[in-house]
């Protein structure tokens, strides 16, 4: 794919699986532990463009990247265009291409003008797309957004038929609001804008396992899914297992290790990972660790070795 059309992956007949952006745990080493487990492509967590182009110290903690991490997107906050166009030419030589975060409910995102509030700015966020595709010479590098739905969802599917006409690659969209959190997607929602696109469309939000992407697939037509949670507990879920399988708790331990990945990152990903398959006394023990030693030699003698 390094290299390819991202666009490709669209015309397989099947869902396109995404690895959603995550604060603090998308990052290169759980990239690389999805795409062994059948991830198509994977999101960097949102890095803010206007902190990302002041600082080259900034630059180097919030993008790491290797050859084998691709299809790879890296998602931006922004609110002008100028600013994620400038970005987005710093990174694309390292990705396949950049997202625009439309949909943050954060409170501090939204009050800085980042985030779920730009989908009520359909003109500045087509603006923005149409920077990025301006000066971007690779014709193949995509632009898309990550959008919340409005409760009034003509607004969302203006929105979407507004940055299609800006040349957008395609759009994910999470089955909520910005003001829901825990409750049940509207995935007739999602069905509405995909129908009313001619763009690929992503749902997210609340995917947790193979079952859900089939049945998601099945109600809304959409071309791809995007898991964040349902990926956390179990890395493994696209490639259909139900809980997370051994190997793949041994695969991070190698892999983060590898990576130099620091302990509390590596520990709570175990934790994640750890939840369906442990014990509530296990679980007591393995969360009170504090260094990588005594989590491999927990895992050892609790699971054994593969």
């Amino acid at each position: 794919m390094d290299g390819g059309n991202i666009m490709d992956l669209f015309h397989r007949g099947r869902p396109v699986r995404v690895c959603a952006p995550m604060v603090r745990y998308s990052k290169l080493a759980f990239r690389c532990l999805v795409r062994k487990y059948d991830c198509d492509v994977c999101f960097t967590p949102m890095i803010i463009a206007a902190d990302f182009m002041r600082s080259i110290k900034a630059r180097d903690s919030e993008f790491t990247t290797s050859k084998t991490d691709r299809p790879l997107i890296v998602q931006f906050a922004a609110k002008d265009a100028q600013t994620l166009a400038d970005a987005a030419c710093v990174v694309s030589p390292f990705s396949d291409g950049v997202d625009l975060n439309c949909g943050c409910p954060q409170r501090w995102a939204v009050s800085e003008g980042y985030g779920a509030c730009l989908i009520n700015k359909p003109e500045l966020v087509k603006d923005m797309v149409r920077h990025v595709r301006n000066q971007i010479d690779n014709p193949n590098y995509t632009v898309s957004i990550k959008i919340r739905i409005h409760k009034d969802l003509r607004k969302t599917v203006d929105l979407c038929q507004k940055v299609e006409a800006a040349g957008v690659s395609w759009i994910t969209v999470h089955g909520r609001t910005a003001d829901e959190r825990h409750q049940p997607v509207h995935y007739d929602a999602i069905k509405t804008i995909k129908d009313s696109l001619s763009i690929p469309v992503i749902a997210n939000g609340d995917i947790k396992s193979m079952q859900d992407v089939e049945a998601v697939y099945e109600l809304t037509g959409v071309d791809g899914v995007m898991a964040a949670r349902g990926l956390l507990a179990n890395p493994a879920m696209f490639a259909g297992y139900e809980e997370t399988p051994l190997q793949c708790v041994w695969d991070w331990v190698d892999i983060a290790v590898e990576h130099g990945t620091p302990f509390t990152c590596f520990h709570h990903h175990l934790i994640y990972m750890l939840e369906c398959i442990s014990s509530q006394p296990e679980r007591r023990v393995f969360n009170s660790l504090s260094s990588t030693s005594a989590v491999v030699d927990f895992l050892h003698s609790t699971y054994g070795s593969l």
